[in-house]
């Protein structure tokens, strides 16, 4: 098998859909990854807050977010967001501001268009503001739509478009991808630290936990992957419902779960640790105890547990929706899907081969 996108071990986790059928190279430039969050409500038109759709280019959401916040004379904490955009990209998403009783600062005053030597051009537009009764939460949107250049591809061109028609028809490992990780995988093994009664800093700290149940749960899809139940039931299976954290099983094998699974209206899962008992039983707990046993693990779980995470679970299959690609030439693939909440674009990609980011 094909190399997927690293976990926070650094290791290499496996593909399922076979070797590599292309090299290519991503985000030569901003616009050549693009993503859009998709909404998951609509404005209420009124309240303390105001709800700002921006597209943001040279920036992560972080730095966008601190930039509305002086741009509102709020504190950064005043400033709500649904998800993580990078700064390598151009990006669509929406921000809260909270501002009770008052109104907005003139909007020229948030907008730019900056460039300087030796660092990447930066942008931020405001495209829509409405007012909204509460503070965006994280998650708080149905998915994201991503717009991808792929340049300088290699591969034979009937391998891709069969690579890509297998992945638009029965999806993908659900892979968390190597950003949850940071830097080198390092989120990990600073996790541990912290578990083993290192100090971190307030926010560092959701930070590490999240990586830590990532690299769990990657650790168990990986597994899967590897003996080929990634995309099908085991006996004892936990099923959660596609588009949603809802679940339900085990329960026995039948011809109506059969045909759900293969309609992708539900997908097998693995879990996102905490405390508490895994649901699964049979041969699905037999596999995630096996993939979890390990010395790292343990420290990891009894870490998260300690933290007062529950046990959840998590899909072990996505399927992008919407799925479209086109070439530009002999070297140039445009590819574009949608996702849903938590998924990540590297997931379908690393399916396809090698990657080279130029963003570094």
């Amino acid at each position: 098998m094909s190399g997927a996108a690293g976990d926070g071990s650094g290791e290499a986790l496996p593909a399922a859909w076979g070797e590599a059928v292309l090299a290519a190279t991503i985000r030569s430039a901003a616009e050549d990854f693009r993503v859009e969050e998709l909404d998951g409500f609509e404005a209420s038109g009124s309240g303390e807050h105001l709800l700002l759709t921006v597209e943001k280019r040279g920036m992560n959401t972080a730095f966008a977010a601190a930039r509305i916040a002086a741009w509102a004379g709020v504190p950064v904490a005043a400033i709500g967001y649904a998800g993580l955009k990078d700064r390598h990209a151009v990006a669509r998403q929406r921000f809260s501001v909270h501002l009770p009783g008052r109104d907005a600062p003139p909007l020229e005053a948030l907008q730019c268009g900056e460039a300087g030597p030796g660092r990447q051009e930066q942008s931020l537009h405001v495209l829509h503001q409405a007012r909204h009764a509460r503070k965006l939460p994280r998650g708080a949107l149905a998915g994201n739509r991503f717009v991808l250049t792929l340049r300088e591809v290699r591969g034979d061109p009937a391998a891709i478009d069969a690579r890509l028609q297998a992945i638009a028809a029965a999806g993908v490992p659900n892979y968390f991808g190597e950003q949850r990780f940071g830097r080198g995988g390092g989120n990990v093994a600073a996790a541990l630290a912290m578990f083993a009664g290192a100090r971190v800093r307030r926010d560092q700290r959701t930070h590490l936990l999240s990586a830590a149940r990532s690299e769990l749960f990657n650790r168990v899809l990986a597994a899967r992957v590897r003996d080929g139940s990634w995309n099908r039931g085991l006996e004892g299976e936990v099923w959660i419902l596609d588009g949603s954290r809802s679940v339900f099983g085990p329960e026995p094998w039948s011809a109506a779960l059969a045909q759900r699974l293969g309609d992708c209206d539900i997908h097998p899962s693995a879990p996102l640790w905490g405390a508490g008992e895994l649901r699964s039983r049979g041969g699905a707990l037999a596999l995630e105890t096996a993939a979890l046993a390990d010395g790292d693990a343990a420290a990891l779980k009894r870490g998260l547990e300690s933290a007062g995470l529950r046990q959840e679970r998590r899909a072990t299959r996505l399927r992008p929706a919407a799925m479209a690609w086109e070439r530009e030439g002999a070297d140039t693939l445009h590819l574009a899907f949608e996702l849903p909440a938590g998924a990540y674009a590297t997931a379908v990609l690393a399916e396809l081969g090698a990657m080279r980011n130029a963003a570094g």
